[in-house]
């Protein structure tokens, strides 16, 4: 059950092929959301400019803008295309997850069989049908059709918001038309920021998903699988600290948080109880506490933040404690970074 430098290595490939598959959709997305401001910001910019040039003493107030039927009319368009935009990512996605699935089950699969006796390749079970995979998509499309659906009234919701707290005019109506507009496309791809995190999220957990039918395909080798985190100074502690927590092959995961991209390892069983008198290869998985203490101080403070970083190192705390697993409405839950102040009660 070693974990050998050959399973590192398509561990690492496996994940900057994941970072490529993720993102891939990302320029698609925004390429959608500039096309839909470059028709809904004209008439926007129309309807503000027209409030500003009836301003009285310098200011619109919140009772002007919320009679006035062409910016209703222009936030209404805004709201029709944005629902347009949600339900268009899932469209845009839906290849990238099949990749995504097929992928990691691949790299999965590869990295099983780099832990096993060259004569052993035929305890390796590699095949993968369609059916898991189309379930699992189909899954995943309604997780995107939810997460994305509320965006449309959050983004017009936000935009009003900011409007209806009145206009201050100053001298010139077309200039601040146009900053009323800039911050208002800010709040509108507020939208797409958020499209592109639900998308990103669910590529990644498909990979994880297509990993986790190469581990329950390959069920009679394996011990379970770890949690892999990468050892870099931009790693938040809750990752660090799930790193090489070993999990049953029937556990989903990494439940990291947002857009996380830890890995999920395959360990499997010992070469002796797998029928081979021969001895283990030597476990090459790298330790993260060690790794992180022979970090400079500095690095180690931009990691852990200093109060909690003074906390671990003062033994008051355990690397256990860095990790929470929290809920999230909608979405699966995840392991996130326990808040300073909860380490500090724990403290005493």
């Amino acid at each position: 059950m070693a974990i050998t430098p050959e399973t590192r290595r398509l561990s690492d490939d496996a994940r900057a092929a994941l970072l490529r598959i993720s993102d891939e959709h990302i320029p698609q997305l925004a390429e959608a959301w500039v096309n839909a401001w470059d028709e809904i910001g004209p008439e926007l910019a129309d309807s503000i400019l027209l409030l500003a040039a009836d301003a009285k003493d310098g200011r619109v107030s919140c009772a002007q803008v919320q009679r006035s039927r062409r910016l209703t009319a222009a936030l209404a368009l805004i709201q029709e295309r944005i629902g347009e935009l949600a339900d268009s990512v899932g469209v845009i996605l839906e290849p990238n997850l099949s990749t995504a699935a097929t992928t990691g089950h691949a790299a999965q699969t590869a990295m099983i069989g780099s832990q096993l006796p060259a004569v052993s390749a035929r305890l390796v079970t590699d095949k993968l049908t369609a059916a898991p995979i189309d379930a699992m998509v189909a899954r995943t499309l309604e997780q995107i059709h939810k997460g994305t659906r509320p965006l449309a009234d959050e983004v017009v919701r936000i935009m009003k918001t900011e409007l209806v707290r009145g206009i201050a005019v100053g001298d010139n109506p077309k200039t601040t038309a146009r900053r009323i507009v800039r911050r208002a496309e800010g709040r509108f791809n507020g939208g797409l920021t958020r499209a592109a995190m639900i998308a990103r999220n669910e590529v990644l957990d498909m990979h994880r998903a297509g990993a986790k039918l190469s581990d329950e395909a390959n069920a009679d080798v394996m011990a379970g699988w770890r949690w892999s985190a990468s050892q870099t100074a931009r790693t938040c502690p809750s990752c660090l600290a799930n790193h090489g927590s070993l999990h049953p092959i029937t556990e989903p995961g990494p439940l990291d948080h947002h857009q996380g991209r830890c890995a999920r390892v395959p360990v499997t069983k010992s070469w002796k109880e797998l029928g081979f008198d021969v001895a283990d290869s030597k476990d090459t998985f790298p330790d993260a506490q060690e790794w992180s203490g022979n970090l400079t101080l500095d690095t180690q403070k931009t990691i852990m933040g200093k109060d909690r970083l003074d906390l671990l190192n003062s033994g008051k705390i355990r690397w256990a404690d860095l990790t929470t697993r929290s809920k999230n409405e909608g979405w699966r839950d995840s392991m996130t970074i326990t808040p300073v102040k909860v380490l500090q009660q724990r403290a005493g």
